[in-house]
């Protein structure tokens, strides 16, 4: 393998704004690909991937490496090497790379890897809170499952088309997408692609959402002229779902506390055709006090941890915070009880996160029901899921019903 120097400077670039300026990988990295037009699709490639397995597996990189953070420049590339020795990638003679001791890096990696918190690259405090929370057995494999690179999954927009037909409209544009079973609208990539280019995606024909995601929408059993409450909607994903299964009958409000993400919500749905969609920002307890015992449906995507989701977001390990937690469950607490109120006599309500941890999930459902606003509830069922089992992101949800 060739390496070119503007390449690798990138990938330093990105890991500095990241490590150092914490920096949302995703964002750095397009921010990134945009230093050079000339770059190639393989150029790009080598750059976002590299970057993202460094993140992945900073802890046990530096750690061979012998460096602290915070990095500088000399460090970061210390970093690299270690990363391209084990790759089995020849090192160039660049001024920025020091002679690197090869045998003693693969000796150094095969001693860490037996550990499992260098292995998979985890801070102490999360590879202990999940060991218990998940028991050794379930917590190794899960971890291994999550820092994998996440597959590309598309979920059909049925509003605009078929499942097979949007499979023929991306075969002509030259990508292959294989349906996946137990997931009715989702599509996989076999071969990573740029999907936002297409003319399938700017028509709306199709959204990026993992698998696992999928489900909460499904989970909630809406149907077309019903009143649905999204409270915590973002920018939108499952709102987009939500609307697509009530086939834009009936009416949806999307709520968050966020106004930026809610245009966002309003620019795809445009773009998706979905028009029940009635975003509607929290400015104050009064927006959702107004819809008590009003909705078929309630939709409560909680915020959390996101240890679910690693997978395509691996700095969440290096920016979480064990203060976090403690806070977040205090959130989630809060709204679980708020918005509860929001589902109608007989209504039924989803309750999920894309957590793996039972603090986040299965504890605020059973904490939830023996308190009094989760009285008239009863849970109908829940689910959990695992990278390790299920081969998709880490999602708890759960379907309680109103009585």
């Amino acid at each position: 393998m060739k390496l070119h120097r503007n390449l690798v400077f990138a990938v330093i670039d990105a890991l500095n704004l990241i490590f150092n300026e914490n920096e949302y990988a995703d964002k750095v990295v397009q921010k990134v690909l945009k230093y050079d037009k000339r770059w190639g699709a393989r150029d790009r490639a080598f750059i976002a991937e590299t970057a993202y397995e460094m993140v992945r597996y900073k802890r046990l990189y530096a750690e061979i490496a012998e460096v602290k953070a915070p990095f500088d420049r000399s460090d970061l590339f210390r970093m690299w090497a270690v990363w391209a020795v084990l790759k089995g990638i020849k090192l160039p003679d660049w001024k920025q790379i020091e002679p690197t001791p090869e045998r003693r890096i693969k000796g150094r990696f095969d001693e860490l890897s037996k550990i499992r918190k260098y292995r998979e690259s985890v801070p102490d405090w999360i590879d202990e809170i999940c060991e218990k929370a998940l028991g050794e057995k379930l917590w190794t494999k899960e971890i291994e499952a999550l820092n994998q690179q996440a597959e590309v999954i598309l979920r059909t927009n049925t509003l605009k088309t078929t499942k097979a037909q949007l499979r023929m409209a991306l075969l002509n544009e030259g990508i292959v997408a294989e349906p996946i079973k137990g997931y009715p609208l989702a599509l996989r990539l076999p071969e990573r692609a740029n999907v936002f280019v297409t003319d399938s995606f700017k028509k709306g024909f199709f959204e990026v959402q993992d698998a696992s995601s999928q489900l909460v929408a499904e989970l909630l059993d809406v149907e077309p002229g019903q009143r649905v409450v999204d409270t915590c909607a973002g920018a939108g994903g499952k709102s987009l779902h939500l609307a697509a299964l009530m086939e834009n009958k009936g009416q949806l409000i999307a709520m968050d506390i966020y106004g930026s993400k809610l245009k966002e919500l309003k620019r795809r749905a445009r773009r998706n055709g979905a028009h029940n969609i009635e975003p509607r920002e929290i400015t104050t307890s009064k927006v959702y006090k107004k819809l008590y015992g009003n909705a078929d449906r309630v939709l409560i995507d909680a915020p959390c941890t996101g240890l679910g989701v690693i997978r395509r977001n691996p700095d969440t390990k290096w920016k979480l915070e064990p203060e976090f937690l403690e806070k977040i469950t205090k959130v989630q607490h809060d709204i679980i009880r708020k918005y509860s109120k929001i589902v109608k006599p007989g209504g039924k309500m989803v309750y999920a996160t894309c957590s793996i941890l039972p603090q986040e999930n299965s504890d605020q459902v059973t904490s939830f029901l023996a308190s009094e606003e989760g009285e008239p509830f009863s849970l109908i069922e829940e689910k959990k899921i695992y990278a390790s089992q299920h081969g998709f992101d880490g999602f708890y949800m759960a379907l309680l019903e109103r009585k």
